[in-house]
């Protein structure tokens, strides 16, 4: 699910007057999470299974995973549990700005008014900013740096009944059209439906976290986002023997505040350019947007490509495995996306290989396609600090008073917002793209 996007306008990229590439201060360094009472999982693949290689498809298995000892699903996580302490007392407060937690109305937009028209914040659900403010974090992943490139992404999995496309469809669907996706979990989602988990990873996809109970992030407590993001991740480490890199914030509502928490708790914020507004459509957990709007949003970015119009970056767009409608939606339009974009995981576009702390899954990227894992353990990596060396900065010269090297959002793209009238605020007018080849989130 996600929020209602307000149209805005950028300056396309080749009508920047200056590019340059300069070195940045190393970040703030990352340390794995560590679950110390966590034992390796059985009958999970340990290693990337090599591309054209034969994965499991059909129904799910039925035998039980036995999860014990987790918060209420779909409820905000305590953050009183022994276990959320010890992660709290982890973090480096000092290193963490000090936001105001912000407020939604019951519609789910955020309330804006009070808030600085200079966003100080960085809060991506006012202004769409992806470059923090504080420099101790890295600018969030949003886009595909090749034009042309296509980084699939599916939220709120794995989809639960009682919809009739509940998974392994969109897995075995994906898996017969030789397509991985990125796939950002539900943390109460793992909880309850396990098996589709362990089926996405043997598939080959690559597994993010979308927090445990799905809340506007901006909303709660330094704690409250701690634990969040602690549930989420052990029950990946339980059912999966995986630790993720790589969140994204439900809704997209992230600011400086929780980005640097994420961090520190070993992960970098992604996010999107274009929004395919899928979650919207009629069914269970949707809403009222016809699909034939949603079925609009592709062809237009389809015939944008094919046009010749598509040819400054690549995307990231949001999709979701919500429900019936989501995933129908999805399978409709990936064999057509297939013929008119590159189509990958978004760990390929921005040639990340190791989206996990464990070092045994090493996934191909683009610039070494035939990468595959020799490794059979899923012991974690010994903990390290991963500082971002270097990202090509553009500078602006335009006075419009928006960003101009903003990537364009497209789609029912721009400002997420009611009723403000700020502007976008990308780190007084430059704009930061991941340079090839760097791993962003290590």
């Amino acid at each position: 699910m996600c929020c209602k996007l307000l149209p805005i306008t950028v300056l396309a990229l080749e009508i920047l007057n200056s590019v340059h590439v300069q070195a940045i201060g190393s970040y703030l360094p990352q340390k794995s999470p560590v679950f110390p009472s966590i034992a390796t999982p059985t009958g999970v693949v340990t290693a990337v299974p090599a591309i054209g290689a034969a994965v499991p498809t059909g129904a799910l298995p039925t035998a039980p995973i036995n999860l014990k000892g987790y918060p209420t699903t779909w409820k905000t996580p305590p953050t009183n549990s022994p276990e959320v302490k010890a992660a709290i007392a982890a973090i480096d407060w000092t290193m963490v700005p000090k936001a105001k937690v912000k407020t939604f109305d019951k519609n789910g937009n955020p309330i804006v008014k009070g808030y600085p028209s200079t966003d100080p914040d960085c809060w991506w659900s006012d202004t769409n900013c992806v470059v923090p403010k504080d420099k101790s974090i890295p600018s969030d992943i949003w886009y595909c740096p090749n034009p042309g490139d296509w980084g699939l992404t599916y939220d709120d999995g794995p989809l639960n009944p009682p919809d009739p496309l509940v998974e392994p469809h969109l897995y075995n669907f994906l898996a017969a059209h030789n397509q991985r996706a990125t796939l950002f979990y539900i943390g109460s989602n793992v909880f309850s439906f396990p098996q589709a988990a362990v089926r996405a990873l043997a598939d080959g996809n690559v597994i993010c976290v979308h927090t445990w109970s799905h809340p506007p992030m901006t909303t709660i407590s330094n704690n409250g986002v701690v634990a969040e993001f602690y549930w989420t991740l052990k029950v990946l480490k339980e059912v999966l023997g995986i630790t993720p890199k790589c969140w994204r914030p439900p809704y997209g509502d992230v600011d400086d505040r929780v980005r640097a928490i994420a961090w520190q708790m070993g992960m970098h914020t992604v996010i999107w350019d274009q929004d395919s507004n899928d979650w919207d459509m009629p069914g269970e957990g949707g809403g009222t947007l016809s699909p034939a709007t949603v079925d609009g949003y592709f062809e237009g970015w389809i015939k944008k490509r094919k046009s010749g119009k598509d040819n400054i970056h690549g995307h990231i767009t949001l999709e979701h495995e919500l429900n019936n409608s989501t995933v129908a939606m999805a399978e409709k339009w990936l064999p057509t996306l297939q013929t008119t974009f590159n189509v990958v995981p978004i760990t390929m576009c921005m040639n990340i290989s190791s989206p996990y702390w464990e070092s045994s899954f090493v996934y191909p990227t683009e610039a070494n396609p035939n990468t595959s894992t020799s490794a059979s353990s899923s012991a974690p990596a010994a903990s390290s600090s991963s500082p971002l060396t270097s990202v090509l900065t553009a500078v602006s010269t335009s006075g419009s008073g928006t960003s101009a090297g903003t990537p364009q959002v497209t789609a029912s793209a721009g400002v997420a917002q009611s009723g403000g009238a700020h502007a976008i605020v990308v780190s007084a007018g430059m704009f930061v793209l991941p340079m090839l080849g760097v791993a962003m989130y290590m």
